[in-house]
């Protein structure tokens, strides 16, 4: 039996895999042990990942090789791969001496590996000479990478797994993580059993099993998350929450952005949002101080926040993007152990695909 490590096609987790194998016939998967996303563990999708490769399923679902109809309507036929591949080449050819460059296009998926990527964009910008590229990642991140380019100056998500075991408190907005990302929730299971004064505060209207967790689960009407956040920082700053020596340091505009949420006042905030006004204080004190005391301010904890598609996936999921990581910056919650703005993806290699390498010019 032949042993090969790699890593899980699914959900953005990433996890280490070792595929067993016996010839050409795959016969079993296992997590791996020294995997530094999930050390070992799976989900149910990616412990049965062997069985989606079993001959009798292959022959059912999956192509050996390539298909080419001899006309619209004709039966497509087997052809061979020099063929297919010479076949692709002189369609995309004759398209674009015909109609130019910008006449042909391509939609990756969000599983590819980055040196795939890489290749892809070679191919269509530096070859081609269109911008006429996109993967389903870049879709279904967009606003996240909007939301870290408009506050932090760049899309680079500044945190990391490690981050849980340091958080004093993790804010989850907009993602059911239990069920979307089951293997980084065992970590924050285990987080919180071994520090248990962490505090886990949910936002979502849903009452998912993620929101079982929750020391507060905050239920607001979809669609309020950017009230929610002016809110919150509403009340950091009438409470003396926020961190202003790190404000003072490293960040420009928070004059406009305090008088951005002058008006978002806990009555207001709280009728519009569907929530309760003790509700707001506390999840504004928690994260402004990681769980902590107001007391101590000086001695704040971290405060990490988990957001996915909830936040994503809305007209206006930049600026939801913005006012969580606003939050952040505003009370010192970044750049340390256990802080940060962790936006969470569904695709295996989102980042790399729609975002490390796609760039105007390759």
């Amino acid at each position: 039996m032949q042993e090969t490590r790699s890593t899980c096609p699914y959900c953005g987790v990433g996890c280490g895999v070792i595929i067993e194998s016996v010839g050409d016939d795959i016969t079993g998967v296992r997590g791996d042990p020294e995997h530094p996303a999930n050390f070992g563990r799976l989900c149910t999708k990616g412990s049965t990942l062997h069985l989606t490769a079993t001959p009798t399923l292959a022959a059912q679902s999956r192509l050996l090789t390539p298909q080419s109809r001899a006309q619209r309507d004709a039966e497509p036929a087997p052809i061979h791969w020099d063929s297919a591949m010479a076949l692709a080449a002189s369609r995309f050819g004759d398209v674009i001496e015909r109609h130019g460059r910008d006449a042909v296009g391509f939609y990756l998926s969000g599983q590819l590996l980055t040196e795939d990527y890489y290749v892809f964009n070679k191919l269509v910008k530096g070859l081609i000479g269109t911008n006429n590229i996109d993967t389903n990642s870049r879709l279904c991140m967009s606003s996240a990478v909007a939301g870290y380019k408009a506050t932090l100056g760049a899309d680079a998500p500044p945190t990391c797994y490690d981050d849980f075991q340091h958080a004093g408190c993790i804010f989850i907005a907009g993602s059911n993580a239990a069920w979307a990302h089951p293997v980084a929730f065992r970590r924050i299971e285990e987080a919180r059993a071994a520090n248990p004064r962490m505090k886990i505060i949910v936002v979502d209207p849903r009452r998912t099993e993620t929101a079982a967790l929750a020391d507060l689960h905050l239920p607001l009407q979809p669609g309020t998350d950017v009230m929610l956040f002016h809110g919150l920082l509403h009340i950091m700053l009438w409470e003396g929450w926020v961190d202003a020596a790190y404000i003072d340091r490293h960040t420009r505009g928070f004059g406009e952005l305090r008088a951005l949420v002058r008006e978002a006042t806990p009555e207001r905030v709280a009728a519009i949002c569907g929530l309760s006004r003790d509700g707001l204080q506390r999840a504004a004190r928690w994260f402004g101080l990681g769980g902590g005391d107001e007391r101590d301010v000086g001695a704040r904890s971290a405060t990490l926040s988990l957001y996915c598609q909830g936040l994503n996936q809305s007209s206006s999921g930049t600026a939801k993007n913005a006012a969580l990581i606003n939050l952040h910056l505003a009370t010192g919650q970044i750049g340390r152990a256990g802080a940060g703005p962790f936006s969470l993806t569904g695709q295996p290699n989102a980042m790399g695909g729609a975002r490390s390498v796609a760039c105007p010019i390759c």
